[in-house]
């Protein structure tokens, strides 16, 4: 019999910064899902992938001193280096950049345009450069943008719209007859009282004013813009064309969940169903919004200070403590905070002490007092009934916590299980029993009961924590997957390992500390931040400035910061420096501009590039600098 399909993705991530813990929330939470249909037996599609384009990308892209290219190439690695080390187990990653996807999204734009639902007009109002939105005056909260809270600017530019207008009677009819499109129920809503009712506006989905995106194929002044582009990874990434979509998508669209951060729900849930609609296809099933990740209390921010990267939390705690942190603290409906504090508080009582202590005493009690091997017995005592009935009805609301994607309530539900067995060795004290050779084989019936309850344990947490999970069932020495208890007649453990080591919180945290003392450190010597001595007019003298003409420049491909310029310096021969300016000017800035040289410098070697001296700049404010330009003088004359 064929499988039931599951078509599950995550909102792509944008490629301006590495993704830090918030942003991975989204991977792991959609993981997990994955991961629970996988063990029902579903057919799951998971796609993941990363956001390319705009003109936040062409701009970060021009302080770098790089090709946007090369910079999402570098960015979109990081992701999924983020995602690998959260054992994420998506079965595609789509970029916005790859070639087949540019392709179908030119298609799109052009079909929407000539059936009438994109038109071409111009756009005046205020614009969101992070959020990559534009905004009525009315929208902004305190003259800010709605979403973000930051700086707007005014924009006036020809932009081509979406009529979304057209669509909002159908759109609320399809809330209607699908009222678990949306979850939570407060995000349907909010998107209902804030958007819908008022009445929707007609969506930009076209840029003339940068040049960084996938072009309209009739209009080359124009990319086409974020909306269009990012929504339509869903279905280019699983073969739809408008010319004829393949029999994957046919399989597999339209997606049974799309998971996304509660700040896009708008997106997804209005824009994207219009883009479908006009496109004739069917919506998606569903739409989960989930809450943020917080530092505290604080959203993250780099200028803040607060970032946490899963990718380093994993490289110290292991894949799985970050796992099960996010999906244990935040819940369906409310933000969730994370401190290293809290983290590794959760480690301590619930992965070391409840869950950890449990398996690894288990295990070598069975080993000490059976050589291993314990085999099914009737249950005498009502603590034994009590733990079965446990164990019947955790399987049973877990189910329901997983079919609703309710995880920190799953995450509880099974840990509330741990806890119930650790009472249950309180409760028949086996090394008690183990003294009194008339209680030998209750004695052996207690085991089997602990390990049959670890057994369903780790059953239940392998879409939450998977490793560990794997590690229980090898500890166990079995790959029994029922729920049911007394699956397993007979057990044969292996040696005893501990799953989590009790961590000692004073100790990492003064370590963490460290070392982020010593990046800091770091950061500051590479910026060469120094306090100058006073010279004398001698000392002065030994310096050679002189004038040079900048003939060629391109950027440096081994280094973010650096410049290579090729220099006439009026002594007829061309001269290399390497200048860490690529972060103010792209090569097309100074080319033609003379510049101060300073020409005795000993040559240095940056990056493989030779560079013989070293131009002059001026700090011209927090995080700028000036180039000092000299147009119109001879190149080679002497400064002094």
């Amino acid at each position: 019999m064929e499988k039931e399909k599951f078509y599950i993705t995550t909102a792509i991530a944008y490629t301006s910064r590495k993704p830090h813990i918030g942003n991975a929330y989204d991977i792991v939470l959609a993981d997990m899902i994955a991961r629970y249909k996988r063990m029902l037996g579903f057919d799951v599609y998971f796609m993941t992938g990363s956001d390319e384009h705009g003109q936040k990308i062409e701009e970060y892209a021009k302080a770098e001193g790089v090709s946007p290219k090369d910079y999402v190439d570098n960015i979109s690695s990081q992701i999924k280096d983020v995602w690998k080390s959260m054992n994420t187990t998506y079965d595609k990653f789509i970029r916005t950049t790859d070639d087949y996807h540019e392709k179908v999204v030119a298609k799109i734009f052009k079909k929407l345009y000539d059936q009438g639902d994109i038109y071409k007009t111009v756009y005046e109002g205020k614009y969101c450069v992070p959020c990559e939105s534009f905004y009525t005056e009315s929208q902004l909260i305190d003259g800010k943008c709605p979403d973000c809270g930051r700086e707007v600017i005014d924009s006036k530019e020809e932009a081509y719209k979406l009529r979304l207008s057209k669509y909002q009677d159908r759109l609320v009819e399809y809330y209607e007859k699908n009222p678990d499109f949306i979850k939570p129920e407060s995000r349907k809503n909010e998107m209902l009282n804030n958007f819908i009712k008022p009445g929707l506006q007609d969506l930009c989905v076209s840029r003339s004013s940068f040049k960084w995106g996938v072009p309209v194929s009739f209009d080359d002044k124009h990319v086409i813009y974020v909306w269009i582009d990012a929504l339509s990874n869903y279905i280019t990434g699983i073969g739809y064309d408008p010319d004829g979509s393949s029999e994957h998508y046919k399989k597999y669209w339209p997606a049974d969940l799309h998971v996304i951060g509660k700040d896009i729900v708008r997106f997804h849930t209005i824009y994207w169903p219009i883009i479908l609609m006009a496109l004739g296809e069917p919506l998606p099933k569903q739409v989960l919004g989930h809450p943020w990740v917080l530092v505290g209390e604080d959203k993250m921010s780099k200028s803040k200070g607060n970032t946490i990267y899963a990718d380093e939390l994993a490289a110290r705690f292991g894949s799985d403590a970050v796992r099960y942190y996010l999906l244990s603290e935040i819940s369906f409906t409310n933000d969730g905070s994370i401190t290293y504090e809290s983290f590794i508080n959760k480690f301590n009582t619930d992965l070391a002490n409840t869950l950890g202590n449990l398996v690894n005493r288990s295990i070598a009690m069975t080993n000490k007092y059976f050589g291993g091997k314990v085999k099914a017995g009737e249950a005498t005592q009502d603590c034994d009934k009590d733990l079965i009935s446990c164990a019947k009805k955790t399987v049973e609301d877990y189910y329901k916590a997983m079919d609703s994607y309710h995880n920190a309530e799953a995450c509880e539900i099974v840990m509330n299980f741990a806890k119930r067995c650790n009472k249950y060795i309180d409760e028949t004290t086996p090394w008690a029993l183990a003294k009194d050779e008339s209680q030998k084989d209750y004695l052996e019936i207690v085991l089997y009961n602990l390990l049959e309850s670890i057994r369903i344990l780790g059953r239940l947490l392998s879409p939450i924590i998977p490793d560990c999970s794997e590690k229980i069932a090898a500890q166990l020495s079995t790959d029994n997957d029922s729920f049911d208890f007394y699956s397993v007649k007979e057990y044969s453990v292996g040696e005893a390992s501990p799953l989590f080591a009790r961590l000692d919180t004073a100790k990492v945290l003064e370590e963490i500390q460290k070392e982020a003392e010593a990046a800091k450190e770091a950061e500051k010597k590479a910026e060469n931040v120094t306090t100058m001595a006073e010279i004398s007019i001698e000392d002065f003298a030994k310096v050679e400035l002189k004038t040079a003409y900048i003939k060629a420049c391109e950027p440096v491909k081994k280094a973010k910061k650096l410049l290579k310029l090729t220099l006439d310096d009026g002594s007829g021969k061309d001269r290399t420096v390497a200048s860490g300016i690529a972060a103010w000017y792209t090569p097309d800035d100074l080319v033609g501009h003379t510049v101060i040289l300073v020409s005795n410098l000993k040559p240095a070697t940056l990056c493989g590039v030779e560079s013989c001296g070293m131009i002059l700049a001026a700090d011209a404010g927090e995080n700028d600098v000036k180039v000092i330009f000299a147009d119109g003088i001879p190149a080679g004359s002497k400064v002094r």
